[in-house]
């Protein structure tokens, strides 16, 4: 799968034009997704110098795209164009609807192959059942002399 990656607010917090401090565990998931046979594109506003930074930023913490600013993917369409739009199966960027997820629920979104509405339904009966356990944990009330 080809995964495009944005760089400011979604691997390092936004500090642009200055590198932030990385998001955690985005480094970490990133080469998890290449040791899965994913193909990582870094898709930023970056360029020049800035992007150097931000690409040698995240070789040195071993993660190495197989494209950058670029659709990885030849497109074989004799009508095709530069539409500027990278060409990728899945976005990771903090300006998604609803924003970014921790990195541990992009992971599992994209290995378990989950959607955001599977994400939300997966949280929702979690927290269902800890009312549930948190409930029967309780000690019960005492109600009165006879019981009312």
């Amino acid at each position: 799968m080809v995964i495009s990656i944005d760089f400011d607010g979604t691997v390092v917090e936004h500090r642009y034009p200055k590198i932030g401090e990385e998001i955690p565990h985005a480094t970490e998931t990133l080469r998890k997704l290449m040791a899965d046979g994913h193909k990582l594109v870094l898709w930023t506003v970056r360029e020049g110098r800035l992007l150097d930074e931000a690409v040698e930023w995240c070789r040195e913490r071993g993660v190495e795209f197989c494209a950058i600013n670029e659709t990885l993917r030849a497109d074989t369409n004799e009508h095709s164009h530069n539409t500027r739009k990278i060409d990728a199966d899945i976005y990771v960027d903090d300006c998604n609807i609803g924003g970014r997820f921790d990195w541990d629920i992009v992971y599992h979104m994209i290995h378990d192959n989950l959607t955001y509405y599977d994400i939300i339904r997966e949280a929702k009966r979690e927290a269902k059942r800890e009312a549930v356990e948190a409930a029967a944990s309780q000690p019960k009330k005492k109600r009165g002399w006879f019981g009312f």
